[in-house]
Formats: structure tokens, sequence, C-alpha cells
């Protein structure tokens, strides 16, 4: 793997969080019900992780002497996070959130094992520590899935 691999798998994860981002902002602030509680809270409390994440991979790409993308560069993907238009479906929303996941999951061992092959090691822990994030998130919604009734 190259450095350019390594800078647009970094910068496709960039964009992820951010979308994903936005993504949980909006149903934390939309979901209605009392089924709707705790996955909002979840979703809230995602957010701000989320964010840092972006944050992380910014800076890494500015180490990389390239420039993190601003919002032209964006193209929403996560179309089945997108608000439900019943705002109490709330496994839509829990099944978008595992979509989601699985994509950000596969990104960062992608941008793991292109670390490894470019012996890039700060970029590699990087993806390391964001999968771990990642993987619990899944693990909650995973456990949301079993436990919330669907509509």
């Amino acid at each position: 793997m190259t450095t350019d691999e390594i800078t647009d798998l970094l910068t496709e994860a960039y964009i992820d969080e951010l979308e994903t981002v936005m993504n949980y902002l909006t149903n934390a602030t939309v979901l209605d019900g009392i089924h709707a509680e705790e996955v909002k809270e979840s979703l809230q409390e995602d957010i701000q992780e989320e964010l840092d994440h972006a944050q992380i991979l910014g800076e890494r790409l500015k180490q990389l002497d390239e420039s993190p993308p601003g919002s032209e560069s964006f193209e929403a993907n996560q179309h089945s996070l997108q608000p439900p238009a019943d705002t109490t479906d709330v496994q839509s929303v829990i099944e978008g959130v595992l979509e989601a996941e699985d994509d950000a999951i596969g990104t960062y061992r992608s941008l793991i094992e292109a670390a490894e092959d470019a012996n890039d090691p700060v970029t590699e822990d990087v993806a390391v520590t964001i999968l771990a994030d990642e993987e619990a998130h899944h693990t909650e919604f995973r456990g949301f899935q079993k436990e919330f009734p669907s509509n």
C-alpha cells in the first residue's frame, strides 16, 4: 500500500465519521416514544465520540501532508440511517446504525491492513483505537436490536 492509498482511506473514514455525526444528531432529535429514549441517549453519547474520531483522522491526514476534505467533497452514503418518516420507528434507526457501524468496521480494518503493509504504525494505531470504539458501538446496538420491538 502506498501513502496515497492510506490517505484515501483516512479521507473516506473522515467523511464517514462526519456523516455519522449528522445522522446520529438528527435521529437523536427526531425519535419519539418510550422505546426511543435509551437509543436517543446512546446516539447523543456517540455523537461526540464520532466527532472525536473525525478530528483524529483529520489530524493524521495533516501529519501526512494532506488536508481533510471540506463539505464540497461530501457525498451522502448512509441511506439506511436517514431519519424515519415514522418517528417512533426506533428499529429502523437501530438497523441503520448497525449498517453504518459495519461499514466503519470494514473501513478501519482495511486501514489497519494498509498501514501494516506500508509500515505506518502511527496510522495503524489510530485505526486500531477507532476500530475498538466502532466495535463497541456495534455491540451496543446489536443489543438494542434484540431488545426493542419492531414497528
